[in-house]
């Protein structure tokens, strides 16, 4: 990664982003792109660590290895439609480039609302209280996300409008998108969301380990919550907003997401009552 230092009037120091490229290595025909490698740890982390985390709740190691597997079969090509379907205009000239994900354009919701399918149906097929298995996977989630977005960097893409702020990310010109053919620098989304992500990951870290007696489905509706609200803001400074109509559809979803969590944990702690899950937990009024 290139990071270019240089003097600044209002920091000592400034910092500018500029992407070496896609390409990690290439050895003959075989190439590994950053998008794709960064996917993958994001993955083989998000798993230990889950299994980290159930251990803390008594659940089984290999359940939840067993529930990664389901999470990325689905959430991987749901992040994929997702991006496609709101961004047709770009794929129907290309078809063959629908598979090209190596190339990036996945959508984090997309992938959400994959797992969370996927998710669902493990619990309902394993008997495992959904929101227990929500609570010890979440943290991942969150850190994939932090670590996933720096693929975005390495692809010149997902940044902001143009600006000359210390801190700042070149974009090469075939990458600029139309009407910003003139700007070389803009806000570094990437950086904001990734920050933003690690946040909420200590957020929830610290509430999962310091507070081990929280009812179940309050880390997922922690996360729904604090993410969703870092998403509106920075999703409203970037120039390639998945659009329905003139509505960006991330600040969409992520205002139902700070909604729908709060609710429940206005459900969990006000009403003191258990949400709703595939298998009979109890919807006692004191528990936790």
């Amino acid at each position: 990664m290139a990071v270019a230092f240089e003097r600044a009037a209002v920091l000592p120091l400034a910092l500018q982003f500029t992407s070496p490229g896609p390409v990690f290595l290439k050895f003959g025909p075989l190439i590994i792109r950053w998008y794709g490698l960064l996917i993958a740890i994001a993955l083989m982390t998000g798993v230990s660590l889950s299994q980290w985390l159930a251990t803390k709740r008594r659940i089984d190691r290999d359940l939840v290895a067993d529930a990664s597997i389901w999470l990325v079969l689905a959430a991987l090509p749901a992040a994929r439609i997702y991006y496609v379907l709101f961004n047709w205009s770009a794929y129907a000239a290309h078809p063959e480039r629908i598979i090209a994900i190596w190339e990036g354009g996945i959508a984090i919701h997309g992938a959400i609302l994959g797992g969370l399918a996927a998710l669902l149906l493990f619990s309902r097929l394993n008997k495992i209280p959904f929101w227990q298995l929500v609570d010890v996977i979440t943290p991942s989630l969150i850190l994939g996300q932090a670590i996933g977005r720096w693929g975005n960097f390495f692809n010149s893409e997902a940044f902001g409008r143009p600006t000359d702020l210390p801190w700042k990310l070149y974009i090469p010109p075939d990458r600029r998108p139309l009407g910003y053919e003139g700007f070389e620098y803009f806000h570094p989304t990437f950086l904001y969301e990734s920050l933003w992500n690690l946040g909420v990951f200590g957020l929830l870290m610290t509430l999962f380990l310091r507070l081990p007696n929280l009812r179940p489905g309050t880390i997922g509706c922690v996360y729904a919550v604090t993410y969703s609200l870092g998403r509106v803001w920075i999703e409203g400074l970037r120039t390639d907003s998945l659009m329905f109509g003139p509505l960006r559809m991330a600040q969409m979803v992520s205002l139902t997401g700070v909604i729908l969590g709060g609710l429940g944990l206005f459900w969990l702690y006000k009403l003191r009552r258990s949400l709703p899950d595939v298998v009979n937990v109890g919807h006692e009024a004191s528990n936790g």
